[in-house]
């Protein structure tokens, strides 16, 4: 134990890290989903689940509807009692987990997503990530935005190294301007916190050679000469 941080030479540069590491993870519990993520999911689940609401689904369709309406206002909100109503049902309507576990098909697959992502509003990371892992979908917008979910949950668990390759994978799965770049970004964020500057820098430069609209809203400049 003598190499213990307490030592005058390495010992700034350490604690630095590490408390840049631990503002990162605080941050994204505090600032989970992404809003971009968040309103994709509510709009394109909306569209997606309309499309499949066959008179077969009926029952399935107005319990999901109910759930994504409070969903949707506890985004606005904020409000965590929302969010449970979202996930749990009231006394008249069912949640996303007893969808989830009551139907099957798109219904319970759209409902694990959006139970994965209220339990993240609410704190509860390990059944976030247990519930949107269950999401297998293909849609352009909401498989990547399912991901880049994930991505977030395990950032905000310490998975930091899962956390980066999940986001790598939602940006290539994106393959679009709207959340290409911001995934990519936030696998850089952290790439920052564990003192990878060179593997942070070769992302901020792909999002600035290949999104230069997202560039030029974003400092992404500013995010190159900090790892310089």
């Amino acid at each position: 134990m003598a190499e213990k941080i307490n030592s005058q030479q390495g010992a700034p540069e350490a604690m630095e890290a590490l408390t840049k590491s631990e503002d990162f993870i605080l941050k994204y519990k505090n600032l989970l989903i992404a809003c971009v993520v968040a309103l994709l999911v509510i709009v394109a689940g909306y569209f997606t689940w309309k499309h499949f609401s066959t008179q077969s689904f009926q029952k399935a369709s107005t319990a999901m509807a109910k759930a994504q309406e409070y969903y949707s206002n506890a985004v606005i909100s904020d409000d965590a009692d929302l969010f449970n109503k979202a996930l749990n049902g009231d006394s008249i309507n069912a949640g996303f987990i007893a969808i989830a576990s009551d139907y099957s098909g798109k219904a319970a697959n759209l409902a694990n997503l959006y139970a994965g992502i209220c339990y993240a509003r609410l704190g509860n990371m390990e059944e976030a990530a247990n519930y949107i892992k269950k999401f297998d979908g293909d849609d352009e917008m909401i498989a990547p935005a399912s991901l880049g979910a994930l991505g977030n949950v395990q950032a905000a668990m310490g998975q930091v190294d899962e956390a980066i390759s999940t986001l790598k994978k939602a940006a290539s799965k994106a393959d679009n301007a709207a959340l290409s770049p911001q995934f990519l970004m936030q696998a850089a964020e952290l790439l920052v916190s564990q003192g990878k500057k060179e593997e942070a820098l070769k992302l901020y430069e792909q999002v600035k050679a290949e999104y230069p609209e997202f560039t030029r809203y974003t400092s992404v400049d500013n995010y190159i000469e900090k790892v310089k």
